[in-house]
């Protein structure tokens, strides 16, 4: 297996996006969620690559990658991957894990050049299975960041977007952890908005996907999160939905559960 090499991609508005690639073979790139960036899925990558070209990168505003525009509009960060997916070819094969799956899934819908999809648990609404986020949680996270407040931002993601008690939410502001995700909280905006309008599960849009999609959740995450991953499976046509045993949420931090189905999907 190769080291990994960083490269600076540029977006289409001049945002310097960080790439880093490692091993060999058919490009497999690898999307993050929110608080990720590219350290968090490095063990996927290095897993993957004895088989493939694992490709990670830095969603903007995060890490080594810029946000020349800071509009988090969707549309950049369609911008973005079209720009990764040039780098290593001008096509490849997509994983997203969480907003990242989002991310992954509207890369398709808006016709970039991606020949397999996979997704792992992709936050949605649906029938019931949870509140919707507030109307204007989007607003007051910008309104956060306005003010420099990376602490509040972080804070209203965590406990109105994803729905943490507040109660753990306060003692992982205690943690160490915390200054991580902290210094991710200026692109939360951007998952918000690649998740739609109050996070609802846009059945029809995905019904118009034709390429293979494999949909994964964990039997150990949260019981909204696995609904919503059994009813985005049966929108896509054709799509192979998995259970994986004794997997959650954080399925990033254990590759060697998730590695083999994604090497068997992307062949």
């Amino acid at each position: 297996m190769t080291n990994p090499v960083l490269t600076a991609v540029h977006s289409s508005d001049g945002s310097t996006i960080a790439v880093e690639t490692t091993g060999s073979g058919t490009p497999v790139i690898l999307i993050g969620g929110a608080f990720n960036d590219r350290s968090t899925v490095a063990a996927l990558a290095s897993t993957l690559a004895p088989h493939a070209t694992a490709v990670s990168y830095d969603r903007r505003g995060r890490g080594g990658s810029t946000d020349a525009s800071g509009d988090f509009a969707v549309q950049s960060e369609i911008d973005d991957l079209a720009a990764v997916i040039e780098h290593v070819g001008g096509a490849a094969q997509v994983f997203g894990h969480s907003s990242g799956a989002a991310l992954a899934l509207e890369g398709v819908l808006r016709g970039l050049p991606i020949d397999k999809v996979a997704v792992y648990e992709m936050p949605a609404v649906v029938d019931g299975n949870r509140t919707e986020p507030p109307v204007d949680v989007f607003d007051r996270i910008v309104a956060s960041l306005g003010r420099s407040d990376y602490d509040a931002a972080a804070e209203l993601f965590l406990t109105e977007q994803v729905e943490v008690p507040a109660p753990i939410v306060a003692g992982m502001r205690e943690a160490p952890m915390w200054e991580f995700l902290r210094a991710q909280a200026g692109s939360l905006p951007y998952d918000v908005a690649v998740c739609g309008p109050r996070m609802r599960l846009q059945s029809d849009r995905y019904a118009t996907i034709t390429i293979p999609a494999l949909v994964v959740n964990g039997d150990q995450t949260w019981p909204w999160i696995q609904t919503a991953n059994q009813a985005l499976a049966a929108a896509i046509p054709g799509a192979r939905r998995v259970v994986l045993p004794g997997a959650d949420h954080e399925i990033l931090g254990r590759p060697e559960l998730l590695a083999p189905l994604l090497l068997d999907f992307f062949g």
